[in-house]
């Protein structure tokens, strides 16, 4: 209640003209998450290619700058979409705790889960593992690293934000890199799913045999 007109006044929410901030913020955030789903729906269908800004911007229903404020070169926007893409591997990983009863069994689901959402969209698998393989000065998001440490998570039940150990890391590293190989080979063909999974469960036993 203010002193000289009465009014009630919200003490917990500031504003900027006549729009508080909570607002603001909240609808800046279903707009980013518009632009994130609309590059993701062409990505699933024409991969990275088919993610022109302009297209975007007609999809997620917003102008052409205001995707450019939230998204300043295409890269960035395929960053968004496949961190997107991690983010729900790990919340299903909270979901539906592992069954593995091993390290190795358990890193192995997590990849065969990754594998089987990612080949029902395979534009998109292709645009994840085109990411992972380009260099730290194209893509400012090392998803590789994210890849590691969802693996040592679910093997050994480590803190995806906690220091790992190096050596642990660079073994999860190890079967990350057989895994990018598989999705590969499935994308031209090459391989079954029944096939990678044999593969990852052999590099999982052998990698993994110490944790």
């Amino acid at each position: 209640m203010t002193a000289n007109s009465g009014e009630r006044t919200d003490p917990d929410v500031s504003t900027v003209g006549a729009q508080p901030i909570g607002l603001r913020a909240r609808n800046q955030l279903q707009r980013r998450a518009r632009i994130v789903k609309a590059a993701a729906a062409l990505a699933s269908r024409g991969g990275i290619e088919a993610m022109q800004m302009r297209t975007v911007a007609e999809r997620a229903g917003v102008a052409l700058g205001t995707l450019y404020r939230y998204f300043p070169s295409k890269m960035d926007l395929v960053v968004a979409v496949i961190s997107e893409e991690l983010d729900l591997l790990q919340e299903s990983i909270a979901r539906r705790p592992l069954s593995g009863t091993s390290p190795a069994e358990r890193a192995v689901e997590v990849l065969m889960r990754a594998t089987r959402g990612l080949m029902r969209e395979p534009e998109l698998a292709d645009a994840l593992v085109r990411s992972m393989l380009l260099t730290s000065e194209d893509i400012k998001v090392d998803f590789g690293d994210r890849v590691d440490r969802l693996l040592l998570q679910a093997a050994v039940g480590q803190d995806p934000e906690a220091d790992a150990d190096p050596d642990q890391l660079g073994l999860a590293y190890l079967l990350q890199s057989v895994w990018v190989f598989e999705l590969l080979q499935l994308l031209k063909g090459k391989h079954t799913l029944s096939q990678t999974q044999r593969h990852l469960e052999l590099a999982a036993e052998r990698l993994l045999q110490d944790f």
